[in-house]
């Protein structure tokens, strides 16, 4: 019995040891906190002389009382918070002595395990773990928060630390969370003196920084005269899709030159919690991946080319995200292009849509007409939930060629390396996983031969599977001579591990063919691999079978499809609508890519996205694109659009065909015409 008792003292002198090893450490933390906000004092003993010697000169008595109240008190708070820490101390020490002298054993002042934002407030009795104080708008963090002691937070001085932020003959007053311009109108203050990140609080009369929404986010962003609105975090969301239109900015005289580049306006409704636009920009407000694609129609007059980009956080030229090449026309007729990328986009990061021309007498009122769209933007937003992958590449170098072309890449960014990765040649993407991509291919070049012209050129995607090459898409582009334009395809398909998808460019025989590489921001690849349990694709060419030709107006397309019909995504196979809809049975986010290419003498063609809801017998109208004249001494031409939105149960989709004054004589129904549908869940399974 008595080497128990014996071995129950041991243990008990074994945890006081602790207990007292662990009161001299919060002692050393606590004199730690003493010594800062003895510090903190001396500054603002400093500060208050300075400003009661410039207060005093300017011989403001009222003012000068209220200034020295608020130090004072100011003061006295700081003294009470000392006069506790050290009462403080004295009770753990006092505690430590009195157990060593007594033997007693004392109640434990360890909370036991915390959570990582918590610490252990061992003044309490007993003492409980406690959430770590957050700083608030318009404070900096002096220390971490610990096991044992809380976070410190000091008041930002603004006077200080921007000297002029009043302006030179403005005095600066600094104020807990933000500062004051002294004898400035409230009206001076509500136009934006109060600078980036702070806006004007009219009841206290003063600049305060800006709130940050540390949880959920943000339903209105801070403005010169009112403080962000945080929104309540709401169910997650795997996937969203929104739409816009673009327009050439406004301006009193019209003039912009086209040389330097301006950026498109976006106009529509707000994104929601995708973000928010700020006239030309989207601002992005969700960690995540998007992907973006715009129809762009233009008649221009403009010498060599246009050149239409995606650009990420107003990045310089040569790292946009992905651009095209509108060439110079022979005649007056309307162009379009469709341009897309993809992109890991963070909060408050931009995306914005420019114009340019290397051309420097190319004027936006003289030399541009940009055809109105409809919807003409859309883009669809992935969560890093979904275990989605982004990836970017450009060509390795800028070749000459007279035959045909196999591009090589170059990654120039990649979320997960591991899943996604270049052949040992570079000319093909290689995947880890089976899964679902949406992809995209500019290739800019510069083409000589009037050969060029007759045959155009034909951009080929291939999925190489086990050994075999098998077609993805073939997409066709009409030629030219002695200009700069860009050849452009998109589609998404399945993909299982070990696949590779690669490209090829059909030219025609004694055509002198420039292919642009490098950082000239144009000949770039885009990607998202998405997993297969949240997503889908299926394929469709135009049926042979009842192809619009003559005059045709506003005709529905039939389509055969290429890959099976999924759960997700069906081809209607009986009744009226059979082969015209595509029909959706799950909620989610769709995206689509359609080329047509066909021979025709229609002033304008127009090709339009359709969208129907079940039990409705109007359609509305998605997405657009329009098509000018076939080049002069061409045998066929191309349109074609690319767009994402959102679907339900019952969605369905079909492409309908209008040919403006004229005639539709042939269209392709094997290469060069089809359409590749993406389909993602919004809802977590």
């Amino acid at each position: 019995m008595l080497k128990s008792q014996q071995k129950v003292i041991a243990d008990l002198q074994q945890k006081l040891t602790e207990q007292q090893n662990t009161l001299i450490n919060q002692q050393q933390e606590i004199l730690e906190q003493q010594m800062k906000m003895y510090t903190q004092m001396d500054m603002i003993k400093i500060q208050y002389g300075m400003l009661f010697d410039t207060v005093k000169q300017m011989s403001f008595q009222s003012l000068q009382e209220d200034i020295q109240q608020y130090f004072q008190t100011h003061l006295q708070g700081l003294h009470k918070q000392v006069r506790n820490h050290l009462q403080t101390s004295y009770a753990v020490h006092k505690v430590g002595v009195d157990a060593k002298e007594t033997g007693v054993r004392q109640p434990s002042l360890d909370c036991g395990p915390c959570e990582s934002d918590e610490f252990c407030n061992f003044q309490k009795t007993p003492s409980w773990c406690e959430k770590c104080t957050l700083c608030p708008a318009g404070f900096f963090q002096m220390s971490e928060c610990s096991a044992n002691a809380d976070r410190i937070c000091q008041d930002t001085d603004e006077c200080t630390e921007s000297p002029n932020i009043c302006g030179e003959k403005i005095k600066c007053l600094n104020t807990p969370g933000g500062f004051r311009c002294l004898g400035v109108a409230e009206k001076d203050a509500a136009l934006g003196l109060c600078g980036e990140g702070y806006f004007f609080n009219k009841e206290m009369q003063e600049c305060q920084a800006c709130m940050a929404c540390e949880e959920g986010v943000v339903a209105m962003p801070c403005a010169a005269i009112s403080d962000t609105v945080c929104a309540a975090p709401r169910e997650s969301r795997l996937s969203e899709a929104w739409a816009a239109d673009v327009a050439l900015p406004h301006t009193e005289t019209g003039d912009i030159p086209v040389y330097s580049g301006f950026n498109l306006k976006i106009e529509g409704e707000q994104p929601g919690e995708m973000g928010w636009v700020e006239d030309t920009h989207l601002v992005f407000r969700q960690h995540g991946l998007v992907w973006a694609d715009l129809n762009f129609a233009v008649k221009h007059n403009c010498r060599t080319f246009l050149q239409l980009s995606l650009r990420l956080n107003g990045s310089e030229e040569g790292y946009e995200l992905g651009g095209v090449r509108i060439e110079q026309p022979e005649g007056k007729y309307i162009q379009s292009t469709t341009l897309s990328s993809s992109a890991e986009v963070e909060p408050s990061q931009t995306l914005s849509v420019t114009l340019k021309s290397p051309n420097q007498f190319c004027n936006r009122s003289k030399d541009l007409n940009v055809y109105n769209l409809s919807t003409s933007l859309s883009i669809f937003w992935l969560s890093h939930d979904t275990g989605a992958v982004a990836m970017s590449a450009q060509m390795s170098t800028a070749v000459h060629y007279q035959t045909n072309h196999r591009p090589t890449f170059k990654i120039t960014s990649v979320s997960d390396p591991y899943m996604i990765s270049l052949s040992h040649d570079g000319r093909g993407i290689k995947f880890t996983e089976a899964g679902v991509i949406k992809f995209v291919f500019h290739q800019a070049l510069y083409s000589m031969g009037h050969t060029c012209v007759r045959e155009g050129f034909s951009l080929i995607s291939y999925i190489t599977r086990n050994g075999t090459r098998i077609e993805l898409g073939n997409v066709f582009k009409s030629g030219v001579n002695y200009r700069d334009t860009t050849l452009s395809s998109s589609g998404a398909t399945k993909v299982h591990a070990g696949d590779l998808i690669s490209f090829e460019i059909l030219s025609p025989a004694e055509c002198s063919v420039r292919y642009f590489g490098d950082n000239s921001g144009v000949s770039t690849f885009s990607l998202i691999w998405i997993p297969s349990a949240v997503s889908t694709a299926l394929s469709a060419t135009v049926s042979v079978s009842g192809l619009p030709t003559g005059a045709v107006r506003n005709k529905v397309l039939d389509f055969n499809l290429v890959t099976s019909n999924e759960n997700q995504i069906r081809l209607v196979s009986s009744g009226p609508l059979a082969q015209k809809y595509f029909v959706f049975t799950e909620k989610g986010v769709a995206s689509v890519a359609f080329n047509l290419k066909l021979i025709h003498s229609c002033n304008v063609i127009k090709i339009t996205l359709n969208e129907r809801i079940r039990g409705q017998s109007q359609s509305a109208v998605l997405a657009q694109q329009i098509g000018g004249q076939m080049p002069e001494g061409s045998l066929w031409t191309n349109v074609g659009f690319r767009s994402s939105f959102e679907v339900h149960n019952g969605t369905m989709i079909s492409v309908s065909l209008d040919c403006v004054r004229g005639r539709i004589n042939q269209i392709a129904h094997e290469h060069g015409t089809g359409i590749s549908i993406l389909w993602i869940s919004s809802q977590p399974s």
